[in-house]
């Protein structure tokens, strides 16, 4: 018998500590998940504030400090107004991080208003603070002690472009600039200067005018004779070649006197023995000056030069007058001279503007992309729709209020006999472009037995349908839950991918399109928008219009 009572004695110990053990797993995985899990609070300084006045919206999330936490950043605080969202504010402790964020915000009408919850996600989960109740009171006015002024009219504000007006001034600024750079320094006629004026003077004539610049030297007063004689020798030796027309710059002494005497005896050059015997003297002198550093009197260098300058004259004399043929050929060939010079000039000038439209070209690309540079410039009527003035507007009963850059414009749908006994009424509103498949409609029904719910998948099957019988093929098809933006009504979306036609083609392109089903007792909602898959402006622009939508989730006004 006491054998009997000690195991079940032992038996009972062993199930105790079997049953705390399990209660002290349960507790601690409670008190880990409990420490796990984030903390979020949401409070405001005040209740009651006047029109205008501001109140201190804070979120304060408690989580783990590996947590990715996202606040809310744009205006989900309707029907207040956000008007500045605070940096946040960290701390930490051990393996908590605490992050405090705060909201200015404001309205401008009395009234009893309910801050609707938002939403913070963490880790890719969201959580939702609780909505908190504010009373906006009116401002009272003394009219006696202050004057009443009548209401100032509306002033109409422009919109603010998106384009870089600032950027592309600068640089349509600098492009004036280059041209009006290439014009001075390049197409300008320039005055000329005193060495280009005899640089285009006949070779007689040039070479006076530097002997007359030697004679004026002080070569000869410092002792610089091997200076001088190369002058000397140089002026003569480029007038031979220009007016002679033999090879004088690159010839010896005896190889020019050579070539002289075989004019000479040809009877293409009409000089004497002297002339050319004194000419072959100053050569030999200039070649003793130059090479064997001889210095010869004063007087002989005054008189060398002088005996050159009578060569040139005699030279000059000598030559035979030129034919006309020959002259027309040297005006012809003065000309082509000219011309080729002007075409030099711009051909350096463009280039020199390419260069600076491409550099110019290139820094907007850097900056904005090559697709923004390139549809600013020759246009995109998809990124012009993003860029024009946004309408915001109700559409069908129930209503659905969304905000499109263009009025939908109602359309006339014939139901058939058979959709009739099923939907009471039908109301369509559409926007298609005439140059891209870019499209959107909204739709709203109302059925004819109220207590009739939406079928989503039907829905979607039958705008698939239509999608099809317009010509669309190979449609892909997904789905998720969406939820609208401020008043967080539920709804699903159906997307995808197909091939589509576009308005004015028959060829097939690749496309996406996104409809939006919202729904309750007795109606439904949809908005369908189509769109050229690698659109990046009309995908911003449906990401704006789902942004946008809000829908009633029920018949009631």
């Amino acid at each position: 018998m006491t054998i009997i009572k000690d195991q079940i004695k032992n038996n009972s110990n062993t199930l105790l500590k079997t049953m705390c053990a399990l209660v002290c797993l349960f507790l601690g995985s409670f008190i880990s998940y409990s420490q796990n899990k984030p903390k979020i609070t949401a409070d405001i300084d005040t209740t009651t504030i006047r029109i205008g006045e501001q109140i201190k919206y804070t979120i304060l999330v408690d989580a783990d400090s590996t947590a990715q936490v996202i606040f809310p950043e744009d205006q989900t605080f309707s029907p207040l107004e956000m008007v500045e969202a605070l940096e946040i504010d960290t701390t930490k402790y051990k393996d908590r991080i605490t992050l405090q964020r705060a909201y200015a915000l404001t309205q401008f009408d009395s009234g009893a208003y309910t801050i609707p919850r938002q939403r913070i996600d963490v880790n890719g989960q969201a959580f939702f603070t609780d909505s908190l109740r504010v009373n906006v009171g009116t401002v009272k006015v003394d009219t006696f002690a202050q004057k009443m002024y009548d209401i100032k009219p509306l002033i109409e504000v422009q919109k603010p472009s998106t384009f870089p007006w600032l950027l592309v001034s600068i640089i349509v600024v600098s492009l004036l600039l280059v041209v009006f750079l290439i014009y001075w320094f390049i197409l300008r006629k320039k005055p000329l200067t005193e060495q280009e004026k005899i640089a285009l003077l006949p070779p007689y004539d040039r070479a006076l005018i530097e002997l007359k610049k030697l004679e004026n030297s002080k070569y000869i007063i410092q002792d610089e004779y091997k200076e001088y004689y190369s002058e000397l020798t140089t002026i003569v030796r480029s007038y031979l070649e220009e007016d002679v027309k033999i090879s004088a710059l690159e010839s010896t002494t005896d190889q020019l006197i050579s070539k002289l005497e075989m004019l000479k005896d040809a009877g293409q050059l009409k000089l004497d023995n002297d002339t050319i015997s004194q000419f072959k003297r100053v050569l030999q002198t200039a070649d003793l000056v130059k090479f064997a550093k001889k210095k010869p009197e004063t007087s002989i260098a005054e008189q060398d030069r002088m005996a050159i300058a009578q060569i040139v004259e005699k030279t000059h004399e000598a030559l035979p007058e030129p034919t006309e043929e020959e002259l027309l050929k040297n005006e012809e060939y003065l000309e082509e001279q000219a011309r080729k010079k002007e075409k030099k000039k711009w051909i350096i000038a463009i280039a020199t503007f390419v260069g600076a439209l491409l550099i110019a070209t290139g820094v907007l690309v850097k900056v904005y992309g090559f697709k923004t540079v390139k549809d600013t410039a020759l246009g995109h009527p998809v990124k012009e729709l993003l860029e024009s003035d946004w309408v915001q507007s109700s559409y069908g009963y129930p209503p659905i209020h969304i905000e499109t850059p263009k009025v939908l414009v109602r359309q006339t749908v014939d139901l058939p006999e058979e959709a009739k006994t099923v939907i009471k009424e039908l109301q369509l509103f559409t926007y298609n472009s005439n140059n891209t498949l870019f499209a959107v409609s909204v739709s709203s029904s109302t059925f004819a037995n109220p207590e009739t719910d939406p079928d989503f998948n039907q829905v979607a099957e039958q705008v698939l349908q239509k999608l099809e019988a317009s010509g669309a093929k190979n449609i892909t098809t997904k789905q998720e839950e969406f939820t609208t933006f401020i008043s967080e009504s539920k709804g699903l979306k159906i997307y995808g991918s197909g091939k589509f036609k576009t308005p004015k083609s028959d060829e097939l392109v690749n496309g996406e399109y996104a409809l939006i089903c919202f729904g309750g007792k007795g109606f439904q909602q949809q908005i369908l928008i189509t769109y050229l898959a690698d659109d990046i402006y009309a995908k911003e622009i449906a990401e704006r219009i789902f942004n946008s939508i809000e829908v009633k989730e029920d018949k009631t006004e």
